[in-house]
C-alpha cells in the first residue's frame, strides 16, 4: 500500500529499503522482496540485515497448520526476538517504521487463532518491535492488527489473553482516536479491559496489562484529539479504583507495584489531556489523598494512614503519626558497593515522548544497576527525626555545619557501610524491590505534576497545608510533605520529581504568598493565617537549605537549586522577618565553582532571582556589599567547592583547603570597595577558564577558553539584575560594564550578543532612573554627567554600530535601537554633533525597516528623541520624526503601530511644549499639511485600530486639538478632521474599549477643551461631549476613569463654554449624583480611590458654581433640596477640612493649594459671586437662597470644626 513504499531516509545513512508497495492488506497476494534476498551478501550482520532476511521468508511463506510450518514461524519469530536493535555497527541500516508495520502485518496473515503458542509468539513479536524499535504504527496496519488482536481475545484461551493486551497496550500507543470503533468492544459496558481490570479479576498480571493497555489508550499525542469524555471517565473510574484499593493478599510485592505503577501512568495521561480539568471537588479531594499515600510509597520507616479524601483548608490535617517499623535488622539493604559492578548505559536513543513507560520494563536491568551504583542507598531502619537538620545547625554556613553537626546531618543513604546482611540472591530481590517501589514513589510524583499543571492554582493552593510543611510544633513529629521526600527518599529521581512538584506549585504563587507577614508582635490567642504562611515559608526556606547542602546527585541539586529560585521569585521578603536570603546566600556561594555545568548555571540563576526580588531589598544590600570572606556566598568561594566535595565519598575526598576554581576566581582589586557578585559574573563572562570546571566539558575546553555559554549567558543576567535593582552598588563601575557588554557584543554568538546588548539597555535605564524628577537618589550620589557622557561615547564609537547595522541579524537590531533609546538626555545634549547625527540617522533608516521588530523599535526610540530638549524645538527632526511615524501607523503589525501610536503621542506632547517654550515661531514653521495628516491618521487609529494603539492614538488627538490655532480652524481643509476626531474621542470615552483608553479619552478631551479656539459651547458635538463626559462619571465601574471625566469637565474656564442652562443643570445633576454615590463600588480595589474621587468631584462641582449664572441656580438647588443634602454636605466639608495630601488627584496642569484656610477662602468668594446677582424673578431668588443658604452651613461647619474645644 502507499503507506508503506520504501522512502527516502531522512539521515542519509544507508538503509534497509524493503519494497512492500505490492502489499495488500485485504488480501493474500505475494509479497515482493526485490532488494531485499541479497543484501545480506558482502555485509556484516546486524539488526537491519536480519530484519530483512526474516521478512524475506516471511514473505515466502503461506499459512497452513502442518507442523514444519509452525516450527519455521516459531523459529524466525525467535529470531526477531532475539535481535539487538540497539548494538551499533559500521554501516548498519536504520529499520524504517512503515517496514515494521508491514512485517507485523504478514504475520498476522500467518498466524490462525487456533494455533495459541504462535499467537503468545506473535503478540511477543508485536511488543518486542514496538517497543525496542519505538514505533508508532500507521493507520491501516493499526486497524489490521488491532482487529486481528481483539478477535484473539475472543478466540483464544484465556491463559494467551495477557500476551495479546501487551501486544494491543503497544499497539495503542499513541493511538488512541484511531481506536474509535473499537473502543465499544473495549471500554464499553462489558468490554474487554473493563471486565480484565476490575477488582474481581483474580490473576494480577492479566489486570495489569489492562491496566496498562487502558494506560496508552489515555496517551495524547500533540495535535491529535483525545478520547471521548464518557471512555476517558471510565479510564478515570478504573485508575483512581486501583489506587484506592488495599493491596490484595499473596499477591507478589513487585507485580503490585507495577499494577500501581501501570494506573499512576494511566492517571498521567489522563490529567495531561486536554479535557482533564480538575476542579474542587470530591475527585480533586480524592485523587490528591492517593497521589500523597504512594509519594511515600515503600519508604523505610514511615507509615502514613490517609484518608480518602482531602479537603482544602489552611491549617494542617489529617496526618498519621509516622512510626518506625520495628522489623528484624535483616531487612536492612546491603550497603557495599561491588567493586567489579559497572553500570549499563542504556543503548539506543529514544524516539517516543515517554518511551519508558510506553511499551514495557526493557530497561529495568539496568536501572537497578543505577540504583546500586547511587551514592544514596536505600535503607537503613532510620526513624523520621534522624533525616532533618535540626534547628541548631539550620541556616548556618556549610563549612560551620560540617564541623559542628552530629552524624545525622547526612540521612542514612549519605552513610556508606561495606558488610552486607543478605546473601547475594536474597540482596537482589530486595534491591529489585526497592526499585520498583520507588518507581511507584516516582509515578505519583508525576501525576502529581500533571495535576498542578491542569488545576487552577487558587483551587489548588487549598491544598497547600497537605503538601507544603509549616512552622515545626515543639514535641510533634514533623509533618509528611514534598520536603520530607526531597530529604529522606532514597531515589535520587524522586526527589528530583518532588521538586519538580514543588517548583510547580511555587511558580505563579506570588499572589497567594502575599498574605504571609511575621514582622508584627506574635499574637497569644490565635494564630492568623499571615502568620502560617509565614512559618511555612520559613521551613521551606529551611528545608530547601538543608537538602541542599546534603544532596549527592548533580541533577537533583540542580533541582533544588531551581526550586529555591521558585521560592525566591515569589516570597515576599519585605512583609517577613529578615535573615531567610541571608541563610540562603551564605550557602550557595561554593555551587558557582561546582563542577557541574547545570548546576554553575542554576546556582547563578538563583542569584539573580536573589538580586531581583522585590529589589531593592536592605538585607540583599547588606549582603552584596560584604568583602569577601566575611561568611556571605562570597566568602564561600575562597574555601572548599561545596559540602559534598569537602566531605569523603565514593573514595575521593576534596582538600579541606582548596584553592578556588577559576570558575569561582574573582578579579585582583580592592575587594573591599567593590560589589563581589559584580566582580564574580565579569569574570565569568570575559576571563578564560585557567582549569576546566566540569567533567562534561573539560574533554572540548581548550586551554584559556572561556566558560561554557550557558554560564555566561546566566552571568549576564545577573549582571543585567544587579543593574536594575541595585545600580548605586555597580555606578562605580559603569565604564568597566560597558567594556564587558562591547567584547560581548564583539563576538558572534548571537546569544552572548543580545545579552550584553540587553546590559547595555539597563546601564543606561539606570542612569535615567536616577534623573529622574522623581528619584530619591540625591544629586551628589549620581553618576556625573561628564561620566555619562563619556560612557555613550566608547559605546558608539565601539561595537555597537556594526549592531545597528547587521540586517542578518535583525533581533541584535532591535536590541541596539532599545540602546540607543536609554541614553540620558543631559547627556545625549553634550555629545558631539556627528555622534548625535549617527544616532539619528540611523534610528531614522531603520524606521523604514521590513522587519517589524526592528522597525517598532526604532520608532519607539524616535519617540523618546523627540522628547530631547536638544532636538524636540528642531523643526526639522519633528518634522522627519512625525513622517516616519505616520508611515509606520499604516504598517500591518500590531506592534508596529502601537509603538507609532507611542511615538506620535509624544511628539505631541512635544507640541504642547513647544507653545509655551518657544511660541508662535515653531506653530508657524511646523507644516499645516504635516499637521492636517497627523490629525487624520491619529483618528483613523482611534476609530478602528486595536485598544493597544487606541490608548495612545487618542493621547495624540487631544494634543493635537489643543495644538489647532485660529488660523488653522478658519480653514475649510481642518474643519472636517476637527469635527471627526473629536466625534472620535467622544466614542473612544463611550466606548467599551479597555480603562486604559477610555481613561486617555477623558483626559483628551480635557485636554481639547484647554484651546480657546476650539468651538466648545457653540458646536454641534458639544452636547454629545459633555453627555459621555457625565455618562463616565457616573457610571464607569472604575473610578480612574471617573476621576479623569470629572477633571475633563473642570476644564472650560468661561460659563458659554458650557452651553445652555439646560445642559449646565445636567452636569450639575450628573455629577451631584456621582459624589454621592461615590461610596458605591462593583470592585472591591476601586475603593482606594474612593477619596480621590471625592476630591476631584468637589473641586469641579465649586468651579461649576464660580461660573453660575442666575438662568443655572434652580438647577443648581434641585439636589440640594432633596434627600442627598446631607451627604453632600458632609463630602463638602469633609474636602475643605482635608489636608490634601491623601487621595489628592491629578491636578492636569492647574496649581490649586491644598491648605483648608486657602479653600475656605475660595468659598466664600464663591458665596460672594451667587450675592452679587441683580434683580431675579422670586423662582431664581429662592433657588439662590437654597444654594447661598448649603454653601454657608458648609462654612460655619468647618469653622466650628476649626475652631478649639472649650478648656473645663
Amino acid at each position: 500500500m502507499a503507506a508503506n513504499t520504501a522512502v527516502p531516509s531522512l539521515s542519509g545513512a544507508p538503509r534497509c529499503a524493503l519494497d512492500f508497495s505490492t502489499i495488500n492488506h485485504s488480501g493474500d497476494a505475494a509479497c515482493s522482496v526485490n532488494g531485499c534476498a541479497g543484501l545480506g551478501r558482502g555485509e556484516s550482520g546486524g539488526p537491519g540485515v536480519q530484519f530483512s532476511r526474516c521478512y524475506s521468508k516471511l514473505c515466502s511463506l503461506t499459512p497452513s497448520d502442518m507442523e514444519s510450518f509452525k516450527t519455521e514461524l516459531n523459529l524466525l519469530f525467535d529470531q526477531l526476538i532475539s535481535e539487538n536493535y540497539y548494538s551499533d555497527y559500521a554501516g548498519s541500516y536504520t529499520i524504517r517504521a512503515e517496514d515494521v508495520c508491514s512485517l507485523l502485518v504478514q504475520a498476522s496473515r500467518l498466524v490462525k487463532y487456533n494455533q495459541e503458542h504462535l499467537v503468545i509468539k506473535f503478540c511477543q513479536l508485536t511488543h518486542h518491535l514496538l517497543n525496542r524499535l519505538q514505533v508508532i504504527v500507521d493507520e491501516p496496519s493499526f486497524d489490521r492488527l488491532v482487529s486481528y488482536s481483539t478477535r484473539a481475545l475472543a478466540a483464544c484461551s484465556p491463559w494467551t489473553h495477557a500476551e495479546i493486551l501487551q501486544a494491543l497496550a503497544a499497539l495503542v500507543y499513541g493511538n488512541g482516536p484511531k481506536c474509535q470503533k473499537y473502543l465499544p468492544d473495549l471500554l464499553g459496558r462489558g468490554g474487554v479491559l473493563v471486565r480484565y481490570s476490575s477488582p474481581s479479576q483474580p490473576d494480577l498480571e492479566l489486570r495489569r496489562t489492562a491496566v496498562h493497555c487502558l494506560a496508552n489508550l489515555c496517551l495524547g499525542l500533540p495535535g491529535q484529539p483525545y478520547l471521548e469524555e464518557s471512555y476517558r471517565s471510565v479510564c478515570f473510574q478504573t485508575f483512581l479504583q486501583i489506587l484506592q484499593a488495599p493491596r490484595p493478599p499473596n499477591v507478589d510485592d513487585i507485580v503490585f507495584c507495577m499494577l500501581l505503577q501501570d494506573a499512576l501512568k494511566g492517571m498521567q495521561y489522563y490529567l495531561n489531556g486536554a479535557k482533564g480539568k480538575l476542579t474542587a471537588g470530591e475527585h480533586l479531594g480524592t485523587l490528591l489523598a492517593v497521589l500523597k499515600k504512594y509519594m511515600f510509597f515503600g519508604l523505610w520507616g514511615i507509615n502514613l494512614e490517609m484518608p480518602t479524601i482531602l479537603y482544602p483548608t489552611p491549617l494542617p490535617q489529617y496526618e498519621g503519626v509516622p512510626a518506625a517499623k520495628e522489623d528484624s535488622p535483616r531487612d536492612v539493604p546491603a550497603q557495599s558497593r561491588q567493586p567489579g559492578n559497572k553500570k549499563r548505559k542504556s543503548r539506543g536513543r529514544s524516539k517516543k515522548a515517554e518511551p519508558e513507560a510506553g511499551h514495557g520494563e526493557d530497561d529495568e536491568e539496568a536501572q537497578e544497576a543505577e540504583v546500586r551504583q547511587s551514592p544514596r542507598k536505600a535503607g537503613g531502619g532510620e526513624t523520621h527525626s534522624h533525616w532533618s537538620l535540626g534547628p541548631t545547625y539550620a541556616g548556618r554556613p556549610s563549612s560551620v555545619a560540617q564541623r559542628e553537626a552530629p552524624p545525622s546531618l547526612y540521612p542514612s543513604w549519605k552513610r556508606s557501610s561495606s558488610d552486607s546482611e543478605f546473601s547475594d540472591p536474597e540482596g537482589g530481590m530486595q534491591s529489585k524491590l526497592r526499585l520498583y517501589q520507588a518507581r511507584v514513589r516516582q509515578g505519583a510524583l508525576h501525576c502529581f505534576l500533571a495535576a498542578v499543571k491542569c488545576v487552577e492554582k487558587r483551587v489548588l493552593y487549598g491544598y497547600w497545608s497537605s503538601f507544603v510543611p509549616d512552622a515545626p510544633s515543639i514535641g510533634s513529629p514533623p509533618a509528611l510533605t514534598l520536603l520530607t521526600i526531597a530529604l529522606k527518599d532514597p531515589s535520587p529521581k524522586v526527589r528530583a520529581g518532588s521538586l519538580q512538584v514543588l517548583s510547580a506549585l511555587l511558580e505563579g504563587s506570588r499572589k497567594f504568598l502575599s498574605a504571609a507577614e511575621d514582622t508584627g508582635a506574635p499574637r497569644q490567642a490565635f494564630t492568623p493565617f499571615s502568620v502560617t504562611l509565614a512559618g511555612s515559608l520559613r521551613e521551606l526556606h529551611r528545608g530547601l537549605v538543608l537538602a541542599l547542602v546534603a544532596e549527592s546527585s548533580s541533577q537533583t541539586l540542580t533541582q533544588v537549586i531551581k526550586c529555591l529560585a521558585h521560592l525566591v521569585c515569589n516570597v515576599p521578603y519585605g512583609r517577613l522577618r529578615p535573615g531567610l536570603l541571608k541563610t540562603l546566600w551564605q550557602q550557595i556561594g561554593p555551587y558557582v565553582s561546582h563542577r557541574d555545568v547545570n548546576v554553575r548555571v542554576s546556582s547563578l540563576t538563583l542569584l539573580g532571582a536573589v538580586v531581583s526580588a522585590q529589589a531593592p531589598l536592605s538585607e540583599v544590600r547588606l549582603l552584596l556589599q560584604q568583602p569577601p570572606g566575611s561568611g556571605s556566598a562570597s566568602g564561600a568561594l575562597s574555601g572548599p567547592s561545596t559540602p559534598q566535595e569537602a566531605q569523603p565519598q565514593g573514595g575521593r575526598s576534596g582538600p579541606e583547603k582548596e584553592a578556588p576554581s577559576s570558575c569561582g576566581r574573582l578579579p585582583e582589586g580592592n575587594s573591599q570597595s567593590q560589589c563581589w557578585l559584580l566582580q564574580l559574573c565579569v569574570s565569568l563572562v570575559v576571563q578564560p577558564r585557567e582549569d576546566p570546571c566540569s567533567d562534561s566539558d573539560a574533554g572540548a575546553a581548550a586551554p584559556g577558553a572561556l566558560e561554557p555559554s550557558p554560564v555566561r549567558l546566566e552571568a549576564l543576567q545577573v549582571l543585567a539584575h544587579l543593574v536594575r535593582g541595585y545600580f548605586s552598588l555597580v555606578q562605580a563601575h559603569l565604564l568597566e560594564l560597558g567594556e564587558v557588554s562591547a567584547q560581548c557584543l564583539r563576538e558572534t554568538d548571537p546569544s552572548i550578543q543580545l545579552h550584553g546588548a540587553k546590559l547595555l539597555e539597563e546601564l543606561g535605564s539606570g542612569i535615567i532612573q536616577q534623573y529622574r524628577g522623581d528619584s530619591a537618589t540625591e544629586q551628589a550620589y549620581r553618576v556625573p554627567v561628564r561620566q555619562v557622557v563619556q560612557f555613550w561615547l566608547e559605546v558608539l564609537s565601539g561595537p555597537l554600530t556594526g549592531a545597528l547595522q547587521n540586517e542578518l541579524h535583525p533581533t541584535l537590531q532591535t536590541s541596539a535601537c532599545d540602546i540607543l533609546s536609554s541614553i540620558l538626555p543631559q547627556a545625549f545634549t553634550q555629545l558631539p554633533d556627528k555622534s548625535q547625527l549617527l544616532c539619528i540617522t540611523v534610528l531614522l533608516g531603520l524606521s523604514y525597516s521590513e522587519n517589524s521588530p526592528v522597525k517598532a523599535a526604532a520608532v519607539r526610540a524616535l519617540g523618546v528623541y523627540v522628547l530631547f530638549p536638544c532636538l524636540r524645538e528642531d523643526v526639522m527632526f519633528v518634522a522627519d520624526t512625525a513622517n516616519s511615524i505616520l508611515t509606520s501607523l499604516e504598517d500591518r503589525s500590531p506592534n508596529v503601530r502601537a509603538k507609532a501610536a507611542w511615538s506620535l503621542g509624544n511628539l505631541t506632547d512635544t507640541l504642547i511644549v513647544n507653545m509655551a517654550s518657544v511660541g508662535r515661531d515653531f506653530q508657524e514653521e511646523f507644516s499645516d499639511m504635516l499637521l492636517l495628516k497627523m490629525l487624520r491618521s491619529a483618528t483613523s487609529a482611534c476609530l478602528g485600530d486595536k485598544d493597544r494603539v487606541k490608548s495612545n492614538a487618542v493621547r495624540a488627538l487631544g494634543n493635537l486639538l489643543h495644538f489647532l490655532q485660529p488660523a488653522h480652524l478658519s480653514r475649510s481643509g481642518f474643519e472636517g478632521p476637527m469635527d471627526e476626531a473629536v466625534r472620535a474621542l467622544i466614542d473612544a470615552v463611550r466606548s467599551d474599549a479597555t480603562m486604559k483608553v477610555r481613561w486617555n479619552a477623558c483626559y483628551a478631551l480635557g485636554n481639547a477643551f484647554r484651546n480657546p479656539a476650539l468651538p466648545l459651547g457653540t458646536a454641534p458635538w458639544t452636547a454629545d461631549a459633555y453627555s459621555a463626559l457625565s455618562q463616565a462619571v457616573t457610571c464607569c465601574r472604575n473610578f480612574k476613569v471617573r476621576i479623569k471625566s470629572a477633571a475633563a469637565l473642570s476644564v472650560p474656564a468661561e460659563r458659554d463654554r458650557y452651553g445652555g442652562a439646560a445642559q449646565f443643570g445636567k452636569l450639575w445633576r450628573a455629577l451631584a449624583r456621582a459624589l454621592e454615590c461615590s461610596n458605591e463600588a462593583e470592585d472591591f480595589l476601586e475603593y482606594r480611590y474612593c477619596a480621590g474621587l471625592r476630591t476631584q468631584l468637589c473641586r469641579t462641582l465649586l468651579h461649576l458654581m464660580s461660573l453660575c449664572q442666575p438662568d443655572d441656580l434652580p438647577a443648581v438647588a434641585a439636589p440640594l433640596a432633596e434627600e442627598s443634602r446631607p451627604a453632600l454636605h458632609a463630602y463638602f466639608a469633609h474636602y475643605h477640612l482635608d489636608e490634601g495630601n491623601q487621595g489628592q488627584p491629578e491636578n492636569d496642569g492647574v496649581r490649586e493649594s491644598c491648605q483648608p484656610q486657602e479653600k475656605l477662602g475660595r468659598l466664600e468668594e464663591i458665596v460672594a459671586h451667587l450675592r452679587s446677582f441683580p434683580e431675579m424673578s422670586p423662582h431664581t431668588r429662592e433657588a439662590q437662597t437654597q444654594v447661598v443658604s448649603f454653601l454657608e452651613e458648609v462654612l460655619r461647619s468647618c469653622h466650628e470644626s476649626q475652631a478649639p474645644s472649650p478648656l473645663y
